[in-house]
């Protein structure tokens, strides 16, 4: 594929789809300005899965807009415009925006250094501030469609206007763009926010925006995975601790969260000092490390923590479960010798490669690097980032480098999950650290009789157990396997007849420790049976008069049907090992 580069080259390059994104997006803005004139524009990039371009119009624009957006965009490839480029020096280039009335422009231009070339790419009557690349006509844009319509600030910043964002995607070819949006429109279907209210998981109030609300189904879900993530972790020698939830100003600047941090913790005043509340649990870990002394004999020291963290996340980023203002962190922190560095890592890797396999969850791994605003010695970084290379090379785990995207304390290997529409999720990640506990004066005495600095390990697997669930109930469509489920039986007679025998059944379910709900309603049991179905009920059981005469139960499974008719004591049995095997069997 050829493209065309801001100094005015044509280069042929590896199909690149986000260059013909790119180019979509000039599109659409040319289509905005042919329909609506008075619009100013902001920005359009490419991004993952497609494009979008920001704008200011009065009347903001609408889903129903889309329509004749894309027809006027289909009329622009036709034309099958040329595509160039230019440049000019920077106080003609304002000037330039400022006689196209578009401000946005300007300011994005006035941001760059005094002798910075500006460029612009040009197709037909259109011309935009953009440094490119792009393809070198418009009818290179072989399949796109627009998707949907959004809020988003100025420069993300929520104190300037509130534009209106179009989104929209464009691929190779027409197949591809049908694959893609069947996806869409699958991922609809699991959207965590509607399955989470249907099925009594979840809820969020405009009283606690970002501030998610489990409800009694949810909880049992949560604690399921908490009691899963309890056991894993008691197996592999971690101990468990809490740390308060807020502390105060001193241990964040010690921390170096007050320094760096601030502007996303809330924060108070009590008895004329200022505390905030914790968006990590890493300084609280660090002070309960310091509350004994230490031997090189107790270490490695595994504390596990499963903190609920405050962070203030701006209004238009909140999504439902994925991006919320309080999560639990699944936090473990890790105390070590140098020498222990390779042993813990691929222990933490073993963790975390166990629970995804158990979700069915492929992933893929990043090591991120230093990013600027940091803190720590370039020897220290260095040390630490050939701790986590060194790890991963000896597991043999393909990894790619993410420069720049460390924590500011050290470099990071996260793992990025996909689920089974084909979507990625950062979830665990491993953060080697040498700053904390040189901060803290974190101290152990070494087998010389002198005293050293441990290495601290921040890593979590689930990473936000809020989030994780938001990411399972897609992965799962809501069909959560029985181990997991908040109702694993339900018992469901068909009239009144059977309904004393239906009590002794869901009596001894109860008693055998099965999750299970009695459905006593005046129904019919069709009724009765699609409800559970839309309830996403692994197991029902269909109790009439002849369950009741023969003792026995009649099964339906969820994704399997009728089973037929079986023995109480071995449904109970069999549900049991299920349960136990986690579905591993």
């Amino acid at each position: 594929m050829k493209a065309l580069f801001n100094d005015g080259i044509v280069k042929e390059t590896e199909d690149d789809i986000s260059i013909v994104r790119h180019t979509c997006s000039h599109v659409l803005a040319q289509a905005v300005k042919r329909l609506y004139p008075e619009t100013k524009l902001a920005i359009g990039p490419s991004i993952d899965n497609g494009f979008y371009y920001d704008f200011d119009r009065e009347d903001g624009f609408a889903p129903e807009d889309l329509d004749a957006l894309e027809k006027e965009m289909k009329k622009i490839i036709k034309e099958n415009l040329k595509i160039s480029t230019y440049t000019k020096p920077r106080a003609e280039a304002i000037e330039f925006m400022k006689e196209k009335g578009e401000p946005y422009k300007v300011e994005l231009i006035e941001d760059l250094p005094e002798d910075a070339s500006i460029s612009f790419y040009e197709q037909g009557d259109f011309v935009d501030l953009c440094a490119g690349p792009h393809i070198l006509y418009t009818k290179g844009i072989k399949a796109f469609k627009l998707t949907s319509v959004a809020g988003a600030y100025w420069r993300g910043n929520e104190k300037n206007k509130m534009l209106t964002r179009i989104y929209g995607t464009a691929f190779f070819t027409k197949d591809e763009l049908a694959e893609y949006l069947n996806m869409i429109e699958e991922a609809k279907k699991r959207d965590h926010r509607k399955l989470g209210r249907e099925l009594g998981i979840f809820t969020m109030m405009e009283e606690g925006p970002g501030f998610p609300f489990f409800l009694p189904n949810g909880m049992i879900l949560k604690n399921t995975l908490i009691d899963y993530w309890r056991q894993i972790h008691t197996r592999e020698g971690y101990v468990e601790i809490s740390t308060p939830m807020m502390l105060n100003r001193h241990l964040w600047e010690t921390s170096g969260h007050w320094d760096h941090y601030k502007e996303n913790m809330y924060t108070t005043v009590i008895d004329d000092t200022d505390f905030a509340v914790k968006p990590m649990n890493c300084p609280g870990g660090m002070l309960v490390y310091k509350s004994e002394p230490h031997s090189y004999r107790d270490l490695p020291i595994r504390m596990g923590e499963l903190g609920l963290v405050h962070r203030h996340e701006k209004s238009g980023q909140l999504h439902g479960l994925m991006r919320v203002r309080c999560f639990t962190q699944d936090d473990a922190h890790i105390f070590m010798t140098p020498e222990q560095i390779p042993s813990e890592i691929k222990g933490v890797i073993s963790i975390i490669d166990e629970v995804y396999k158990l979700f069915g969850f492929k992933y893929h791994v990043e090591l991120s690097t230093r990013p600027e605003d940091s803190m720590g010695s370039d020897e220290d970084w260095e040390t630490a980032t050939n701790g986590l290379k060194s790890a991963l090379d000896d597991l043999g785990l393909d990894y790619v480098i993410n420069e720049g995207d460390g924590a500011f304390y050290g470099p990071k290997i996260d793992f990025h999950l996909e689920d089974s529409l084909g979507r990625t999720w950062q979830c665990g990640t491993i953060q080697l650290d040498f700053q904390l506990p040189l901060r803290f004066n974190a101290e152990y005495m070494g087998e010389d009789g002198e005293k050293h600095r441990p290495i601290m390990i921040h890593r979590v697997v689930f990473g936000s157990i809020e989030r994780f669930i938001g990411i399972i109930i897609e992965h799962f469509a809501g069909k959560f396997p029985l181990w997991l489920a908040p109702v694993q039986v339900k018992v469901l007679p068909v009239s009144e007849k059977s309904h004393d025998y239906a009590v002794s059944v869901y009596e001894k379910l109860k008693e055998a420790g099965i999750r299970t709900e009695l459905d006593k309603r005046d129904e019919k049991i069709g009724y009765k049976i699609r409800e559970a179905q839309i309830k996403k009920i692994p197991y029902m059981l269909i109790l009439g008069e002849n369950e009741s005469a023969s003792g026995l139960i009649s099964v339906r499974s969820r994704d399997k049907g009728d089973l037929g008719s079986a023995a109480l004591d071995k449904f109970i049995a069999d549900i049991k090992e299920e349960v136990a095997s986690k579905g591993q069997n």
